[in-house]
């Protein structure tokens, strides 16, 4: 029941989407006949696909009470050393009789007890369990423990030990006397696409197929009936209407009259301890029974608290607030499913969390129980929006079965008759405008075979299907249509069949090839993954680590940060184990900047990070996909130490030495620079050959790093990785002999306007000196308004002359510098500082 508590027999690995789901062996008993050990329907289970990760035995009570035997006190008196103790002397039915010193105030002799024998491990409900041990209390021998309720670990009752029925036989064990019952439990990895298996019924029905295909069992499933169901009355009517039937495609319930609200009978609580959820009372724990039996999660609103008998399924204006069951106050988002009362008043977070005020309550006598149908996205997105992660919305996200609603309601309402005492006090409400019928999925036996790699004959095929519920609707001598129960949502091509028949028939069932087959692979010139490794090698010298991020991305980063990238062919993906990752990613960008703020949020301020990945875009004639390598830089350029004194921030020089360092190992020069900006970058440079870009630089949008919730500028690159593996695939190999003779250097000061830049000295340098000019490189940068002037900067350029041939005259290079001066002072205006 979701509104009650947040329950923990369903668990989600952060990692891998995996539910790890707890099963009770005895639960799986009711539906299936079945007397293997409990070792082999282990393997079973997990040769089905249901991996069991862990089994434990586990017994109705902590111990299973073992020591624990009945005795009759013979003797009961004063201990002589302390008013508030007795002297008992016990017998066990084994021989001389004990002597027990008790503390209890209503001991008394002729009782039938529960006593401990030295050496019994208790389990009482509270503290550590334990052992006990012959020895003396007060001077007074002790060789064991007459128990209470609470120290026997079945009851909360300390007011006295307790007393048994005067018939009850000496020397029998506890353990009979209670019935104790032992089970066994599984930990199953629940894998996201197995949202038929979120429950007991849907455990028993895979192991049922697998036992009738493989091991000659009936396979029969003997299910819970629900023909007594009936309506007692209609005296408590209630109108529901769905306003919002995208989000709730279907919604049934009923009321229930004169209900007792009180503590669970032992085999439902058996049933719920087993598998950890806490048993809280008998209408809630019934509605957690049905969630785990069936996989349909229900919920119980107290009928009295709800306005004019109305139930209004619709969303709330954004920043509605509610207050739920765990007294907390939240701001709904307009896209919150809201169950509502008459008056548009939020009593339940629709298939999360209930409210404080609605639901069912030690005074609660009317009752309106809710079975629907929510849609996961829905869900899925409240549940983590409010963190929130429930058993019944991990269900309703995977996908629940939107024609069981009324079986688990009838299945519950009988339940809550027999155990609360109620009566139906209305019609069942069914609102299904649309209702979702069986999938008709076309496929031919040999496709199965061919994905599975194993001749399985039609027949066998066929069983499997049925065996599992899915029924043949059409056949000819190789195609055949299956209808796939609404169970598995997740069932929806050819491939998936395939899986469920595998499934079945047994993956340890695929053998192994003996053979050993090779074939001779010829790697296309360059080879990319060489190509990758030489990079990488390159990055992690320079202290950059590399990241793996998902392709996957949320689309709501676009809409509200990059709007324009929105706008240009959003590749969509229905993900239901994770519906907020709508979309691959059209760019590489939000990745490391996710990867930025994960470790922003650790203390990690520090980050040089490399990525190589694809983006995804959807265009008119079909989908792009490009091939990238990103880098990231923010926080202090270099590592903090003693000699780091000055602590130097990240900036965009630092980027665009390691982005050219990059390009010189990769051998690529004689590229055009262009400078621009736009919603990525607040100002940039492209590197690039006519309209093929080989790479953008610059600094990270002030306003996407706050979007981000980052604190601190972020550079970024992108190299198009395509462009690259394209560009050296028609590089040529140069070698060049290392020159014999010496090179000559001269340094130039010259003073430009700002808006002269370095590439502009360069270009004319190469022009003027292509013969013997080697090197060109700028080495300071000088700027003073009151010495240079307004709008003026000096800048310090170095000049390496060589010539392979000789040894260079100086009257050679002094005659290039004055080329190179009167180059500079007629296409810059510039004044060359002497």
């Amino acid at each position: 029941m979701e509104s009650e508590l947040p329950l923990h027999s369903l668990t989600t690995s952060p990692t891998h989407n995996i539910i790890e789901m707890k099963v009770s062996l005895n639960w799986l008993k009711e539906y299936i006949d079945i007397e293997l050990a409990p070792e082999k329907i282990s393997e079973i289970l997990t040769g089905t696909g249901l991996e069991v990760e862990g089994m434990e035995q586990i017994e109705s009570i902590p111990g299973g009470l073992a020591g624990v035997i009945v005795g009759e006190v013979v003797t009961c008196g004063r201990h002589p050393n302390a008013d508030r103790l007795s002297v008992t002397t016990v017998n066990v039915g084994n021989g001389e009789p004990l002597s027990i010193v008790c503390g209890a105030p209503n001991v008394a002799a002729g009782q039938k007890v529960l006593v401990a024998t030295v050496g019994t491990t208790l389990h009482p409900l509270e503290g550590d369990p334990i052992t006990l041990k012959k020895g003396k209390i007060r001077g007074e021998v002790s060789e064991g423990m007459i128990c209470a309720e609470d120290e026997l670990g079945i009851g909360h009752d300390h007011s006295g030990i307790l007393v048994l029925p005067a018939d009850t036989p000496v020397g029998q064990s506890a353990r009979d006397y209670f019935n104790i019952q032992t089970d066994y439990v599984y930990e199953i990895g629940l894998t996201p696409n197995r949202s038929d298996a979120t429950n007991h019924v849907g455990v028993a029905r895979d192991l049922a197929a697998a036992l009738k295909v493989n091991h000659g069992h009936s396979g029969d499933l003997t299910l819970p009936s629900v023909t007594d169901f009936k309506v007692d009355s209609h005296d408590l009517p209630v109108e529901v209407v769905v306003e919002n039937t995208e989000a709730c495609p279907r919604y049934s319930g009923l009321s229930i009259k004169n209900v007792t609200i009180k503590e669970s009978p032992d085999w439902l609580k058996q049933r719920l301890v087993a598998i950890g959820v806490r048993p809280i009372s008998n209408i809630v724990d019934i509605t957690n029974f049905v969630l785990h039996e069936l996989g349909q999660p229900l919920h119980a609103f107290d009928l009295d608290a709800i306005s004019g008998q109305k139930i209004i399924v619709k969303t709330l204006p954004q920043g509605s607030t509610f207050v739920s069951l765990d007294e907390v106050e939240r701001k709904l988002d307009a896209e919150d499913l809201m169950i509502c009362d008459g008056d548009s008043r939020g009593m339940c977070i629709g298939g999360v969390f209930g409210g404080l005020n609605s639901g069912v309550k030690d005074n609660t006598r009317n009752i309106f129980l809710e079975s629907a149908h929510f849609d996961p996205q829905y869900i899925r997105r409240s549940s983590m929006r409010h963190n929130l992660r429930t058993d019944a919305a991990k269900v309703f996200e995977k996908g629940s079965d939107p024609n069981i609603t009324l079986y688990a309601l009838k299945r519950a309402a009988l339940l809550i008759k027999e155990l609360g005492g109620g009566t139906i006090a209305s019609e069942i409400v069914d609102i299904y405008p649309k209702p979702i019928a069986k999938k008709q999925i076309e496929l031919t036996y040999s496709f199965i075979n061919k994905l599975i790699g194993v001749d399985i004959r039609k027949e066998k095929v066929k069983t499997i299907l049925t065996a599992m519920e899915m029924e043949i609707t059409a056949e000819d001598s190789d195609r055949f249509t299956v209808a796939v129960p609404t169970n598995k949502s997740d069932v929806i091509r050819p491939a998936d069949i395939a899986e469920e028949v595998l499934r079945i028939f047994g993956f340890n069932n695929v053998p192994i090839s003996n053979q050993i087959r090779s074939a001779m692979v010829l790697s296309p010139k360059p080879d990319p993954d060489q190509v990758k490794n030489t990079v990488s090698d390159l990055l992690v010298a320079n202290g950059f680590f590399e990241i793996m991020a998902l392709s996957l991305s949320e689309s709501r980063y676009y809409k509200e940060l990059l709007p324009g990238i929105a706008t240009q062919g959003l590749v969509y993906v229905n993900n239901t184990s994770n519906v907020q990752l709508d979309i691959m990613r059209p760019s590489m960008i939000i990745s490391g900047l996710e990867a930025i703020l994960h470790n922003q949020n650790r203390q990690r301020p520090d980050l040089k990070l490399f990525e190589f990945g694809r983006s995804y875009r959807q265009k008119e004639d079909g989908f792009e996909e490009i091939d990238h390598l990103t880098l990231f830089m923010t926080g202090q350029r270099y590592p903090e130490s003693w000699l780091n004194k000055e602590k130097a921030e990240t900036e965009y020089y630092a980027l665009k030495t390691q982005v050219e360092k990059v390009l010189q190992r990769l051998g690529l020069d004689r590229f055009q620079a262009t400078d621009f900006q736009d919603e990525i970058f607040q100002f940039a440079r492209r590197y690039h050959r006519g309209p093929q870009t080989i790479v953008e630089f610059g600094k990270v949008n002030s306003a996407l790093v706050k979007g981000m919730d980052i604190k601190q500028p972020v550079f970024y690159a992108d190299f198009n990785w395509n462009v690259i593996l394209k560009s050296l695939q028609k590089q040529k190999v140069l070698m060049e002999e290392i020159s014999k003779y010496p090179s000559v250097r001269r340094d130039l000061a010259l003073v430009v306007a700002q808006s002269v830049k370095f590439e502009d000295i360069a270009a004319i340098a190469g022009k003027t000196g292509k013969k013997l000019l080697r090197e060109v490189n700028l080495f300071d940068v000088y700027e003073n308004e009151e010495q240079l002037g307004a709008g003026k900067k000096s800048y310090a350029i170095s000049f390496v002359f060589e010539d392979k041939t000789k040894t260079l005259k100086m009257n050679e290079v002094e005659k290039v510098m004055e080329q190179l001066i009167k180059a500079y002072e007629i296409q810059l205006s510039a004044l060359i500082r002497r």
